[in-house]
């Protein structure tokens, strides 16, 4: 048995839960009204980054907060912190990703904060890594980031980044739960492009095909899994591919341009760009993990939500439309009832 009180015993690819003694796949529903959420809000949480902080931004609307992801044969578990808490008396989780990693992380933050209000927390920032514990439960919820999981170094020439180096793994080990995170920053050029040349093993280049470049640094990411994680003291998850919105023919709208002015989730449970190519490459790298990797299965659900994203209510209002990060709370807080819901099952 591992430290959690279960036993691992096979890999995960999609999590497949089972819920008052039916068995469904928890990531195919549809999302539904309830007025009972969010279950936070933002006036709760002063963590907040101004980029995800929608409502104090001024957005206007509400209806997106009021959505309740719903699994075709079963019901999802609601979040239940104090019961988070309590299990993972202890432990250390560790968000490791880009800023979709960061809207995760807050989350779970914020929602651990709603459920025990009077509890002393602390929250350190050292260099790249955020940490936010609890102290009275020994628990840790740590971010890294870390926007590539494989490295960027500085070389004679400029940033390298290397597609087969992982220095940054020392971190990881022996964390109890590792949620895992990259693609957006991949497809950065330009003076957002945080590397001047990629090396792929000892051949230096100055830029490669970015969707190869990405299956190579997940291959390397799945070997250090293979070789560092044991699945008896570490559980690792996959946050999957977070999808943007700025393009209106994804789901097929030709009264918009992008996901600004959108209030509602598409409800059909389909959307009609199909699944996301990254989560395909995704897909592929994890079935050659032989260590448990389970993928929390967020992309599907999060394709219908076009309404769910900062447009111009983050970061520099209106001068920057966002359709790439989400508003909290909003779609991150179902991220994590998923991967509570995980972790109590498995």
């Amino acid at each position: 048995m591992g430290p959690f009180g279960f036993a691992v015993f096979f890999v995960v690819i999609e999590f497949w839960q089972a819920v008052n003694g039916s068995r469904c796949n928890v990531y195919k529903g549809k999302w539904v009204y309830d007025a009972s959420y969010p279950l936070y809000n933002f006036t709760d949480c002063p963590f907040i980054l101004e980029q995800f902080n929608c409502q104090h931004n001024g957005r206007p609307d509400h209806l997106y907060q009021k959505f309740r992801w719903q699994p075709t044969a079963c019901t999802l578990p609601r979040f239940n912190g104090r019961d988070f808490l309590q299990r993972f008396r202890g432990k250390r989780i560790m968000f490791v990703g880009d800023s979709l990693s960061s809207n995760q992380w807050l989350s779970l933050v914020c929602l651990l904060r709603k459920s025990a209000p009077h509890a002393k927390y602390t929250f350190q920032r050292i260099g790249g890594l955020s940490t936010f514990s609890f102290p009275a439960y020994r628990i840790s919820i740590m971010l890294s980031r870390n926007a590539f999981l494989v490295d960027i170094v500085n070389g004679k020439h400029g940033r390298v980044l290397k597609l087969n180096s992982i220095g940054g793994g020392q971190l990881w080990k022996g964390i109890d739960v590792l949620i895992f995170d990259t693609w957006h920053w991949w497809l950065h050029t330009g003076r957002k492009q945080p590397w001047d040349y990629v090396q792929d093993n000892n051949v230096t280049h100055k830029d490669m095909n970015r969707t190869v470049a990405y299956e190579k640094a997940l291959r390397t990411w799945a070997r250090w899994v293979n070789l560092n994680v044991d699945p008896a003291k570490t559980k690792v998850f996959f946050q999957g591919v977070s999808p943007d919105h700025m393009n209106s023919k994804d789901w097929v709208d030709r009264t918009a341009n992008t996901c600004v002015g959108e209030i509602r989730p598409l409800l059909s449970g389909e959307y009609l760009a199909g699944p996301h190519p990254a989560q395909v490459i995704l897909n592929k790298v994890l079935r050659s993990v032989s260590k448990p990797v389970h993928l929390l299965d967020i992309t599907g659900l999060s394709q219908l939500r076009k309404d769910g994203h900062p447009s111009v209510f983050g970061y520099r209002g209106r001068h920057a439309i966002d359709c790439t990060h989400w508003c909290l709370p909003g779609v991150p807080d179902t991220w994590n009832e998923l991967l509570f819901a995980a972790l109590i099952q498995t």
